[in-house]
């Protein structure tokens, strides 16, 4: 398994990014050659399952996730959300914290996620590690750019 951290400050309520981060059909725009799709009816929290699918036609794989923990941010508490992968291809958790910022002004962005791929031996994970930092953290960067 590959641990690796995103985090960012940005000008924005801890409200508006938790909303911006968990709009899960949004992280398909963001990573490319991705297409995700909320399996549950609303409303968003434990429990919603969705899938993103990645690549092009006989190329792809799924990529599905359970959120089993769900606690917005709200005033003094910071906002925590884990996911779970459960897929035949990457596996694993990521948990998104969203706090306020010192002082208040604007929010803190923590996203945590330990993946494994089949098949890939673990002498790779370093290098898996290095792919997800960069691509989760363009793809934070876009999902906070949304809005």
């Amino acid at each position: 398994m590959s641990l690796f951290r995103v985090e960012r400050a940005v000008p924005l309520a801890p409200e508006e990014v938790w909303r911006r981060l968990t709009d899960w059909p949004a992280h398909g725009r963001q990573v490319p050659l991705t297409r995700t799709r909320v399996l549950t009816p609303g409303p968003n929290g434990a429990g919603v399952r969705f899938t993103a699918r990645t690549g092009i036609g006989r190329l792809s794989f799924d990529d599905p996730m359970e959120v089993v923990r769900w606690e917005p941010p709200a005033a003094g508490r910071p906002g925590v959300c884990r996911l779970e992968k459960s897929g035949r291809v990457v596996r694993g958790w990521a948990v998104v914290e969203v706090t306020s910022a010192p002082g208040g002004d604007g929010s803190r962005v923590v996203w945590t996620e330990e993946l494994s791929l089949r098949g890939l031996p673990r002498a790779f994970d370093p290098v898996l590690g290095a792919a997800g930092r960069f691509l989760f953290g363009r793809a934070v960067d876009g999902l906070l750019r949304e809005g």
